[in-house]
């Protein structure tokens, strides 16, 4: 891995964790919305987009860009908290998530956005469509890198699978594809409801790099990623382990909060919905500290 400056890493977390901060903000301004999922993928979009990715936000359609799909378009909160982090348009527009009239859809769609690549919602479909831009740039003799970041539970979609098997026909190797690992689905766990494991001896049967990795780590985040880009011969997967909720004590490895935000409804074992938005802020905010004290 090429050297990471600590300034750099804590930059990475103390973004990662305004970024959270703005994601649980726009679910309780919309009053619905997916919590779990963009509060666990909150450190790999800013690795993405803070380090990895070849982007420009004046520019979003700048022919040397690299390509980013996202699959399971329900963790949309999370791509437009970091697209507008980034600068890609006010952060102030988060607060209109899935109003009426807003940009800012329940699944992303691409005209209404700068730096959406593609329209998703059906679950299963964002590895093809990767796959399709891949192998059009390596046709093209281009250098563009393609990311497509999926879900685990999405893997129980037939499609997924002919996606995995078509990139390792034609051994695409601009292609990164990155699973968000949580273990949960909106109706439990993934081994309960349709167990996927072995998951890497899966992909790597289909011709496939595969790296495990913490998804929370952001040195292993970004070796990970260039890892990938030193394999010349097939696409790579990287299976990123991660905790749903992250951050918030009474959401994390609970699927209950799959697609329920805070301040809706009570549940069994969790705070007064009155006071859940109140108190997942107000731990969301001092996050940064936690990460450095547990990598320490």
């Amino acid at each position: 891995m090429s050297y990471l400056h600590d300034n750099k890493i804590k930059f990475l977390e103390s973004k990662a964790r305004e970024i959270r901060v703005s994601v649980l903000e726009s679910l309780i301004a919309a009053g619905s919305g997916h919590t779990a999922g963009p509060l666990d993928m909150a450190d790999i979009f800013t690795t993405l987009f803070f380090h990895t990715l070849k982007h420009d936000p004046k520019r979003p359609d700048w022919d040397e860009r690299d390509l980013f799909v996202l699959s399971n378009g329900h963790i949309c909160p999370v791509y437009y908290a970091t697209l507008a982090h980034a600068g890609y348009f006010p952060i102030e527009e988060l607060k209109t998530l899935r109003k009426l009239g807003t940009r800012l859809q329940g699944h992303p769609h691409r005209e209404a956005l700068p730096g959406l690549e593609t329209t998703s919602g059906p679950l299963g479909s964002g590895l093809s469509q990767a796959c399709g831009m891949a192998l059009a740039l390596n046709i093209d003799g281009k250098k563009n890198w393609v990311y497509c970041l999926m879900s685990d539970g999405e893997h129980d979609a037939g499609n997924t699978w002919e996606a995995v098997m078509l990139a390792g026909k034609y051994k695409i190797n601009n292609l990164t594809a990155i699973i968000d690992r949580n273990n949960i689905q909106i109706d439990g766990f993934t081994e309960d409801i349709m167990p996927l494991e072995p998951l890497k001896d899966k992909y790597e049967a289909f011709g496939w790099y595969v790296i495990d990795i913490d998804g929370h780590n952001f040195e292993a985040i970004i070796d990970a990623c260039e890892k990938a880009k030193a394999i010349f011969n097939q696409p790579v997967c990287i299976i990123a382990h991660t905790i749903p909720g992250k951050g918030v004590d009474f959401m994390e490895n609970d699927f209950k909060w799959h697609g329920s935000p805070p301040g809706i409804s009570d549940m069994p074992g969790e705070p007064p919905k009155d006071q859940q938005a109140k108190l997942a802020l107000a731990q969301l905010r001092t996050l940064q500290g936690k990460i450095r004290s547990e990598h320490e």
